[in-house]
């Protein structure tokens, strides 16, 4: 039997970042010591309180089916973190999802349809375009590497792309892949598109924890935001919880009850107990989450030496735990021959949209960030 698949499906591409983790663990097998500096995960444990949470949580029976917009006691420490960010939500204005990449999935099938336009900020994560392909929507990209990688300088080039045909414009900041922090004239620019457009805007704040010296604004902070923008976050990254699968959205209230439509056919409801630890990471656990961002701003610092001693500048991060590293213009090459000559896993920039970088992340330890850069240069790719 010959399977027939949908277009939806057969028009997406695996997630590139996942390939190159695999093919890191495939070398592992066969013996190889691989610096994996392709993963966008903290190298972290969860902090001991949010693990007895769960524990806890389990102990006390909470494994059962929830609310499927999650358990009301979650989604008002939300509601109060997003209070402090400046934003404004109730309770009724949040879902609880399995993951912040869960939330982007219900947001854009929410909103998309066959033939929607969709703005995205090139360097962007790669399942955005991926996302709007399964939802039927065409992509317009506007390329920041022209501008240092910062949206700032390039909103002349936003504005050409942005027009009344625009659905939907995604925003990530703190950015993976690049750490870019937007600014508040960048996103006041945005802001201005959006209001005369009419355009639906998401903010993904996934990273917005993670930061070094800057505070970044979230965009529905902004005059004639509140109405027009869905702010994504998560556990994932602050809390070191990737394996936990907790996310969440937070937007207007008929956004919220159509996409809770999808919410219950699809996952039902994020994980009972986890959401229990999610209360106790919202909660309990600044000192934890502040020791790892001062953890994760020494490895940057330290990353952007050890490049500068090789001849190699790069655009600062100023939050995540990523950077891209200029390299070839075949960046898909280079990257494969980083791993496969050097043993050094990263991905390909054009991955994001943007060719001639790779993504490295610093989620690892000093050592085998050393080691990284060590390989990368005695094998010449730097």
């Amino acid at each position: 039997m010959t399977m027939e698949f949908t277009d939806r499906v057969t028009r997406v591409e695996p997630s590139a970042t996942l390939a190159i983790s695999a093919l890191a663990t495939e070398l592992e097998n066969e013996g190889a010591d691989v610096v994996d500096l392709s993963v966008g995960e903290p190298d972290f444990p969860t902090p001991e309180n949010i693990v007895q949470a769960g524990k806890d949580a389990m102990d006390a029976g909470h494994t059962g089916y929830t609310t499927s917009a999650g358990i009301l006691d979650l989604r008002e420490a939300i509601a109060d973190k997003l209070a402090a960010d400046g934003l404004d939500h109730t309770t009724d204005e949040i879902i609880v999802t399995p993951g912040a990449k869960q939330a982007l999935y219900e947001i854009v099938q929410a909103l998309i349809e066959d033939g929607d336009e969709v703005v995205l900020l090139d360097p962007a994560w790669v399942s955005y375009e991926a996302m709007v392909k399964m939802a039927g929507g065409d992509l317009t990209r506007v390329d920041l590497s022209g501008s240092d990688l910062q949206l700032e300088p390039a909103l002349d080039d936003l504005a050409a792309a942005v027009s009344d045909e625009t659905e939907l414009l995604i925003v990530n900041s703190p950015s993976n892949p690049t750490g870019a922090v937007y600014s508040d004239a960048a996103l006041e620019g945005v802001r201005d598109l959006a209001v005369e457009h009419d355009v639906t805007v998401i903010s993904d704040e996934i990273y917005k924890e993670i930061t070094y010296g800057v505070e970044p604004t979230s965009l529905g902070t902004f005059e004639g935001m509140a109405d027009r923008t869905v702010t994504v976050n998560g556990f994932s990254k602050a809390y070191s919880m990737t394996g936990w699968r907790l996310g969440y959205f937070a937007g207007p209230e008929d956004l919220i009850d159509q996409a809770g439509k999808l919410h219950s056919h699809s996952v039902s409801s994020a994980v009972n107990f986890v959401q229990h630890a999610g209360i106790e990471a919202l909660e309990n656990t600044e000192t934890a989450v502040d020791q790892m961002v001062q953890a994760f701003r020494e490895r940057r610092d330290l990353v952007v030496d050890l490049l500068d001693d090789h001849g190699v500048d790069v655009a600062v991060p100023e939050g995540a735990f990523y950077m891209m590293l200029p390299v070839d213009s075949d960046d898909q090459a280079w990257c494969e021959g980083a791993i496969e000559d050097a043993h050094v896993a990263t991905v390909p920039g054009s991955a994001f949209g943007t060719p001639g970088y790779a993504r490295i992340s610093y989620a690892a330890s000093e050592e085998r960030l050393k080691e990284g850069i060590e390989r990368l240069a005695d094998e010449g790719y730097l």
